[in-house]
């Protein structure tokens, strides 16, 4: 039986618990991407909104938080690009780039490397800390995605935000909730290894 204990360094994210390479790395990115793929096809449709519930938030900031900045960026970039050039794996099975909803693909990648950067500052260890990053990274999916979807649309800002932002709180509140749950428990797990 093994007494070693896994130390963690400063600047430690989650992804930096395997062994580092460039295969780890690339494995990563891909896999970021094909998860947050996944998590748009959890698609519920808001009456009066041209954008829908999906999963794809929260697994771009859970990517985001448990990558790093460098990696959850390039997660997002490979995710928002791979979908531009066609595969369908936007919310609903979507591709391209200028639907309403593209503006929120921007702002997760924007999102993702701001809680990376944070989890890198140990923002992913406490159940508050993880709430705080959570709700700053929905607030700059926001701050892009909604703007995009008045641009996109012709809508007012204020009809924006009531289509576009109003209707998706409550869940992004849920998806904080699970994330404070996860992410601190997981460090609590990796450390009695």
């Amino acid at each position: 039986m093994s007494t070693a204990s896994v130390s963690f360094r400063p600047g430690a994210v989650l992804a930096d618990l395997l062994p580092a390479s460039r295969v780890r790395d690339i494995a990563l990115v891909a896999g970021g991407a094909a998860l947050t793929g996944l998590a748009a096809q959890l698609s519920v449709p808001v009456p009066g909104s041209p954008v829908p519930v999906t999963g794809q938030t929260f697994a771009s900031l859970l990517v985001g938080t448990a990558f790093g900045a460098r990696r959850g960026f390039l997660s997002l970039a490979l995710y928002a690009l791979v979908g531009m050039a066609g595969v369908p794996w936007f919310a609903g099975g979507t591709s391209g780039a200028g639907g309403a909803s593209f503006g929120y693909v921007l702002g997760m990648l924007l999102a993702a490397t701001v809680v990376g950067a944070l989890a890198r500052r140990g923002a992913d260890r406490s159940v508050l800390r993880t709430a705080a990053t959570m709700a700053l990274g929905s607030a700059l999916i926001y701050a892009v995605g909604v703007p995009y979807l008045a641009l996109s649309t012709g809508m007012s800002f204020g009809a924006a935000v009531a289509a576009g932002l109003t209707p998706f709180l409550i869940g992004d509140a849920l998806k904080a909730a699970l994330a404070m749950g996860l992410l601190p428990a997981t460090w609590k797990l990796a450390g009695r290894k």
